[in-house]
């Protein structure tokens, strides 16, 4: 009887791991888009800049997540970068999350002596 009384209780088991596990990954994708974000800002602020600050961007987070990164604003005094990063779903076909967008904006190195 008690075997039965746990057997009722796994798939709500199974759908609280799962619902962690995707919030889990939702945090994750945030903060890769925030790396990747200020990645690409620090990069075009410096004073002798990356030949591609998107590009900086994009190799500073895990493969897997793949983001979107556009430098938004680059002005004499200050680069801003924008980083989406779509959240991938633990169950097929059911997309509860939005992508995540982050942005960064980093002053401008000076350059006078």
């Amino acid at each position: 009887m008690a075997a039965l009384e746990y057997l009722g209780m796994v798939p709500f088991l199974i759908l609280i791991a799962l619902a962690g596990l995707q919030l889990g990954i939702a945090a994750y994708c945030g903060e890769q888009a925030a790396t990747a974000a200020r990645t690409a800002a620090r990069t075009a602020a410096l004073h002798a800049p990356h030949p591609d600050p998107v590009e900086a961007g994009r190799q500073a987070v895990s493969g897997w997540v793949d983001p979107d990164v556009r430098l938004t604003q680059d002005s004499a005094s200050a680069a801003t970068a924008t980083a989406t990063v779509h959240v991938p779903s633990v169950v097929p076909g059911l997309h509860l999350f939005h992508p995540v967008t982050r942005s960064a904006t980093m002053p401008k190195e000076d350059d006078t002596p």
